[in-house]
């Protein structure tokens, strides 16, 4: 991809509205737009980390053996008022009627029609347990949209849902789901906490929520400095205890004492036990032949939030620094000059199409604009490696990388092919 080739509206300044780091950078470096309060348009830079994320998402899903399917996002009245939750969910859930004055919803979540499913095509203990995800849009009409992508009404979710036949078994399943979870979040290279958490609206017996820590974290957590312990400080407060109270005590685990830290929540997986498939006769027959009331779990996991969480916690005064396994690109080729000197257009182009053919990841910024342009460019967006080709390579025939998070640089290279070299060694 050339950069004169894709639409990458890049800002220099943030915009008012836009409060947190995530959303400012987000903005910036021409990722979303605005269409409305808390709906946004994915543009071609940010598109590719969106996929990038559902993409490792979706290979954990399979691994642990979850089904992938495809829900609707409109859902019919009668499936809501089945367990009671149409009037339940207040405002947050959008309601419509079609010409026919049936009425609808846009679904923040898909108990209800999974539910359904599964109560009209399972009907033997022999078929569970089982587990079906779904990659999709939901609506959920908050009251006070903000923080860009990271507090949105229409945003991209994987939900899933495991059905069992008793509550060991649901047990096992919500263990493989917590440690789904945790593959996912570790792959993408993130500092999370996973957070005794209340089951608020979607109920059941037991919830846990995977909290990425951050400074512009919505929620308030506190943490042992000594084990794996955390819990939402809603959850440990008593009624007009102040905050700080929490902090500096010992850890209710008995191991260490009490942080407060700033989390975003990313995910949040219940055991729903049996109060969906009461409420909608969802049975199965067990090895005796007799009804059963099915066992249910639930797992989600906010696929666009984690693009800001990721922003969040990866990002300096010059802009994001991507973890590489979800950067838009691996390798930006900076050619200062492109349009005027054919020697460094072609090393140029030679290098982007030989790392190109390696399976790389490559964007070449053949943009008439002068060296700080395309360096505060670069940067902004936070490609992790930058190959800068300019009047070093053809005054002195060398090429320099430049690594997006500072960490390390491997300088100046006087021959081309040391560079295949590299990356060749980088591959295996």
């Amino acid at each position: 991809m050339f950069w004169s080739k894709i639409f990458l509206p890049t800002l220099k300044d943030s915009p008012q509205d836009a409060e947190v780091i995530s959303h400012q950078l987000m903005l910036r470096a021409g990722m979303i737009r605005k269409v409305t309060s808390g709906i946004y348009t994915w543009l071609p830079l940010g598109l590719r980390v969106l996929k990038k994320i559902e993409n490792i998402v979706r290979e954990e899903m399979d691994a642990s053996g979850a089904q992938e399917v495809l829900m609707p996002m409109v859902q019919p009245r009668e499936l809501w008022e089945e367990t009671k939750r149409w009037e339940k969910m207040g405002p947050e859930l959008l309601r419509f009627q079609d010409r026919h004055d049936r009425d609808f919803c846009l679904g923040p979540t898909h108990e209800e029609v999974i539910t359904d499913l599964v109560r009209n095509n399972v009907k033997s203990y022999k078929e569970l347990p089982l587990n079906l995800y779904q990659i999709q849009t939901k609506f959920r009409d908050e009251i006070r949209p903000r923080y860009g992508v990271m507090r949105g009404r229409e945003f991209l979710m994987k939900d899933s849902y495991s059905f069992n036949i008793d509550k060991d078994s649901l047990n096992e399943s919500y263990l493989l789901m917590k440690e789904t979870y945790k593959k996912i979040i570790e792959r993408l290279g993130l500092e999370y906490k996973i957070v005794k958490a209340d089951s608020g609206a979607i109920g059941g017996d037991a919830s846990e929520e995977f909290h990425v820590l951050a400074e512009n974290g919505e929620d308030t957590i506190a943490v042992s400095d000594s084990s794996e312990f955390a819990i939402n400080t809603e959850l440990l407060l008593g009624e007009g205890e102040d905050i700080n109270s929490l902090q500096g005590k010992p850890s209710p685990d008995g191991t260490g004492t009490i942080e407060i830290r700033k989390g975003i929540e990313i995910g949040h997986i219940f055991q729903l036990g049996e109060i969906y498939a009461d409420a909608m006769n969802a049975n199965v027959l067990d090895h005796e032949g007799k009804s059963q009331t099915i066992f249910m779990g639930c797992y989600g996991i906010g696929i666009s939030r984690l693009v800001a969480a990721a922003i969040e916690q990866n990002n300096d005064d010059k802009g994001i620094i991507w973890p590489e396994i979800i950067a838009p690109f691996e390798v930006n080729i900076i050619a200062i000059g492109f349009g005027k000197d054919k020697m460094i257009a072609q090393a140029a182009i030679d290098i982007y199409d030989k790392l190109s053919s390696m399976g790389y990841e490559v964007i070449l910024d053949d943009r008439n604009d002068g060296f700080g342009t395309k360096m505060k460019d670069a940067e902004l967006i936070g490609i992790p490696i930058n190959i800068i080709i300019g009047k070093q390579y053809t005054e002195k025939n060398e090429i320099e990388l430049r690594h997006r998070d500072g960490q390390s640089s491997i300088g100046m290279i006087d021959d081309i092919e040391t560079i295949f070299e590299y990356f060749k060694k980088e591959n295996n």
